[in-house]
């Protein structure tokens, strides 16, 4: 059963679009530390890196950049390998395993090789589409003899079936896939530079500061951006496109505005929500706050618009993904020429968003102190109901009054069962859900609670063995869908939602 109202009705459409995003994101973010290592290697160790223009440049580090002046040195060094080899086999084995375990993983991982050799540029997008698919085929494959192979052959009908559809898939991805997939992603190379060169890039923050509220942006960022980014790093040493989500200037400024004029828990929370966001890199933490307001996607796309911006005028980026969107990230993998761009990027989307979000929360900071002394807190209501979400209207009280209502059925619920494993929920299962996991667990230890695992987890790898499930009401409906038998309870914020001290009196009956 499920707790929350968010669940009986739901855009199929966005939940079509979070669900692809979500299993693209599954493939990357799991990885993003291989990411992060190649950005430290390239930072470090080629020609132009910070280890050479200080002056340290001895044979080793030339080897390790791949540029060795030594002509009886051969310039492979790391850089090259592992951008063109590691990081998509890293996410083919990844997506492989998510459609069929292990055996999926080596089938993935063996047909993306074809397709890395046949394309001869890093086939990030091509490891995505391979990966999977050749996983899903040896599935269907295996499915055809399943429970037909005599006792004791089924180690030698699994190993030769795999090595013999592994052989054929890589070959077809030699000569089909990789001309195919060379095409798409020079292609989007070639759209992307059209919009740089021609200063159209900042409109894409039009679709991506909407996006990342709805949970709807890990397609586009993890999909495109991160792939395209990667080989133009490779290329030019730098990417705009690892900015253009990860920028935590637009949510710095809206968090900022909140500080200064907000009201009731939107102004007292927003410091801790702040240094969750800005250092922490988490910025789904602000997401309730714009959620509360839904014109303040404008000042999120304004403070966007205004980062690409910057960095379109200075010709900044970062050497590879900043994850979490965090400025400690953000600064490790700015390349030397690039800091005054990139700084300034920060401050003055920070500067737009905040200048945009306070006018809007200065108009309506009479009817917010209105409902402040009625009992009515922003923060605790709108985020469950937004028009973007549910298609409809529906007023702050009212919304306050089913999730209140929402909360009680679910302590209904939990005295037919006794709850022992909690999971908190979100789209990459990090970053916000591992907060709110913490949240709780200091919440059931100060109530003397013992026995009751919490946990955080992808929504994509919830299992069935949860007893009761905590999400963004966002995502609450995928949740479900996932595991219907558990109980689902909607939060509007994972660090200081007020349902935490009614999930601890469920548990503790």
């Amino acid at each position: 059963m499920t707790t929350s109202s968010t669940t009986a009705k739901t855009g199929g459409a966005r939940v079509g679009v979070q669900k692809f995003g979500t299993f693209v994101s599954g493939m990357v973010m799991p990885n993003i530390a291989a990411f992060i290592a190649w950005g430290f290697i390239t930072a470090l160790f080629i020609q132009t890196g910070w280890l050479p223009l200080l002056g340290i440049d001895p044979v080793w580090v030339q080897q390790l950049g791949g540029w060795s002046l030594d002509p009886d040195v051969e310039n492979t060094g790391l850089v090259g390998p592992m951008i063109t080899y590691l990081l998509p086999l890293l996410i083919a084995n990844t997506a492989g395993r998510m459609v069929y375990g292990v055996r999926g993983g080596v089938i993935g991982t063996i047909a993306t090789m074809g397709v890395i050799l046949g394309a001869g540029i890093p086939m990030f997008l091509g490891a995505m589409i391979v990966g999977p698919g050749a996983a899903w085929i040896m599935k269907k494959i295996d499915g055809l003899w399943a429970g037909k192979i005599r006792a004791g052959f089924e180690m030698l009908v699994d190993n030769f079936s795999g090595g013999i559809v592994g052989m054929i898939l890589a070959i077809g991805a030699f000569f089909l896939i990789a001309p195919i997939v060379t095409a798409i992603s020079n292609g989007l190379e070639t759209v992307v530079e059209f919009l740089v060169q021609n200063g159209l890039l900042p409109l894409a923050s039009i679709f991506v500061e909407p996006g990342k509220i709805l949970f709807l942006n890990n397609a586009i960022n993890h999909g495109v951006f991160t792939p395209l980014g990667t080989i133009q790093a490779q290329e030019t040493g730098q990417s705009i496109l690892f900015l253009i989500e990860a920028n935590p200037g637009p949510g710095l400024g809206i968090l900022l505005a909140f500080l200064v004029f907000g009201v009731g828990l939107m102004r007292a929370s927003a410091p801790g929500a702040i240094l969750i966001q800005f250092v922490g890199g988490i910025h789904e933490i602000y997401f309730p706050y714009v959620l509360a307001k839904p014109l303040l996607v404008v000042a999120a796309i304004a403070g966007g618009m205004t980062g690409v911006l910057t960095n379109v005028i200075f010709q900044s980026g970062l050497r590879a993904p900043a994850a979490p969107g965090s400025i400690i990230a953000v600064l490790a993998q700015t390349p030397p020429g690039s800091f005054l761009g990139v700084i300034l990027s920060v401050v003055f989307s920070a500067a737009v968003s905040f200048a945009v979000a306070s006018v809007i929360i200065r108009a309506g900071r009479k009817r917010d102190l209105e409902a402040l002394a009625n009992g009515d807190d922003a923060l605790a209501a709108a985020v469950a109901k937004n028009e973007a979400n549910k298609g409809r209207e529906s007023a702050v009280g009212d919304l306050l009054n089913a999730n209140s209502a929402s909360a009680a059925t679910a302590g209904g619920a939990a005295t037919a069962t006794k709850i022992q494993n909690v999971v908190f929920a979100c789209d990459a299962g990090m970053g916000s859900s591992a907060m709110g996991a913490t949240v709780l667990r200091n919440k059931l230890k100060k109530a003397g609670i013992e026995g009751i695992t919490v946990t955080n987890k992808a929504i994509s790898n919830l299992d069935g063995s949860e007893d009761l499930v905590i999400t963004q009401n966002q995502l609450t409906a995928r949740a479900s869908e996932k595991v219907p038998g558990a109980i689902h309870v909607s939060v509007d914020n994972f660090m200081n939602s007020p349902k935490y001290d009614e999930v601890v009196d469920m548990v503790s009956k």
